[in-house]
């Protein structure tokens, strides 16, 4: 399932097996008039499975451009969920380190608050970096797309950029180091959660920057090495907030890149899930 830009504003398709794309706002107006409504609904899963045979009458361009997978739905995040995100966030941190030690081992996982629509980007559109900051990363991450209901119905990229010389100066700046303008990247698509043998565990996640053409990095990790599950994650967030028009929450990276690299304008940022496809960003500062 992707959004796209329609002529009457953004709508949402769906893509077949063969790769043809399809407009699924047209198949069921109510049902898809937006991510938020679709998210709403009791069954989620099972109406795009009922609307997949109308869509078909309703082909699209295979160029369709797509949009950011969400229109107003919050964006949260998890922390330190992999063991290498723990190590690089306790060597970054100044006299913090055993924070993350103890959040890593803890029964309560670590949740914060990451973007409203407006500061995501969507496939090709810039991520940014911030100006007051030294060190500046990537991180990818599964997305989960969870329902109103609470169920995770999906899976998106997402590119959970973050300042690390500001987060590592004192952990209580990490609402600075994580949410700004341009701070999330989400798309290219939303896989959808019921597709046969999926296990969301064991998911290849692979980042690569381009610099000037040339990679300058490279990177692969699964979702098999986090610690916790990730219906663990959305129980958690759920908990005690309501999500009506549901929620996207991304579960912490596996990637760190070595600290002599930090992201530079015009560098392009390629995080590549299954089933999903290749997020590719450009980056910007200012």
């Amino acid at each position: 399932m992707f959004r796209f830009a329609g002529g009457g504003g953004p709508r949402l398709g769906i893509e077949d097996e063969r790769g043809a794309r399809h407009d699924l706002t047209a198949a069921s107006p109510d049902a898809f008039a937006s991510v938020a409504s679709w998210l709403a609904l009791p069954d989620p899963l099972g109406a795009v499975r009922d609307a997949r045979a109308r869509a078909a009458a309703h082909p699209l361009p295979p160029d369709v451009p797509l949009l950011a997978p969400i229109d107003v739905q919050e964006v949260w995040a998890a922390g330190v969920t992999y063991e290498r995100s723990r190590d690089a966030r306790k060597e970054e941190s100044a006299g913090g380190g055993d924070f993350y030690d103890r959040v890593y081992d803890a029964e309560r996982p670590e949740l914060f608050f990451k973007a409203v629509p407006r500061l995501v980007a969507g496939p090709g559109a810039p991520v940014r970096v911030r100006r007051d900051s030294s060190w500046n990363v990537p991180e990818p991450e599964l997305a989960l797309v969870v329902s109103a209901a609470g169920r995770i119905v999906g899976y998106t990229a997402g590119n959970d950029v973050s300042s690390r010389s500001i987060e590592g100066d004192n952990p209580l700046y990490l609402p600075q180091a994580k949410i700004y303008d341009g701070c999330c990247a989400l798309g290219p698509a939303i896989a959808l959660a019921d597709e046969p043998g999926l296990d969301l565990r064991a998911l290849s996640i692979q980042l690569a920057i381009r610099r000037a053409g040339e990679a300058v990095f490279a990177g692969e990790t699964s979702t098999a090495r986090m610690r916790r599950r990730p219906e663990e994650l959305v129980a958690y967030l759920t908990r005690e907030l309501s999500c009506p028009a549901g929620v996207v929450l991304m579960t912490g990276t596996g990637i760190v890149p070595p600290d002599s690299l930090t992201l530079e304008p015009g560098d392009l940022v390629e995080i590549t899930i299954r089933g999903v496809g290749t997020l590719a960003n450009p980056v910007s500062r200012g």
